[in-house]
């Protein structure tokens, strides 16, 4: 596993540093960040970025450990950004007219796993794809509910797709409890 690591400071102008590193990061451990893993790794750190900038005001410590390259791509890519607020991370149900507040709800739609815990004073909210062809694409999520999309299926919460169905599990809204999350049917 190879491991990178980015500090990113408070500015929100961060983020788009934040993504062109993941990018170089990216292409030098054989993952292409033009291809649908790619490009889902950077919608995925771009949100979890802009979340810590925005909803802390504080540093940041984006993380992106990799499987190796000679492993042929087999194996998960693991994002983490740590930060330095107690918080948890609230997923909202954004209104269609909101401009913000999709960010967890397309972490929870594109990821196979994602979760946080405590550190230290802070969180470390963190998401996983599996770098075998896993993960909900970019190209499912802009299809929509029903379209039958190469990638896999229509990603809930995701603009266009279907509503995410509130359980007590795994609440719609709200501050989320420290645990992880995964998707039916698919790896843990």
């Amino acid at each position: 596993m190879l491991q990178a690591q980015l500090e990113i400071g408070a500015d929100p102008t961060e983020v788009g540093r934040a993504r062109r590193w993941a990018r170089s990061r990216l292409a030098g451990s054989g993952i292409s960040a033009d291809g649908p893993l790619g490009e889902t790794l950077i919608l995925l750190i771009s949100e979890l970025v802009t979340n810590a900038v925005v909803h802390t005001g504080a540093p940041a410590v984006l993380r992106i450990l990799l499987p190796e390259p000679r492993a042929g791509g087999a194996g998960a890519v693991r994002v983490e950004v740590a930060d330095a607020s107690h918080c948890p991370p609230c997923r909202r149900r954004a209104g269609d007219e909101d401009s913000g507040g999709r960010g967890l709800e397309l972490v929870h739609g594109l990821a196979d796993r994602w979760g946080w815990q405590p550190e230290g004073r802070g969180k470390r909210i963190w998401c996983e794809l599996d770098g075998c062809g896993g993960g909900r694409t970019l190209v499912a999520a802009a299809a929509g509910p029903d379209a039958a999309v190469p990638g896999g299926p229509a990603v809930p919460g995701a603009p266009g797709g279907p509503a995410v169905p509130a359980s007590p599990a795994e609440p719609a809204a709200g501050p989320v409890a420290p645990q992880a999350y995964a998707h039916p049917g698919r790896g843990r």
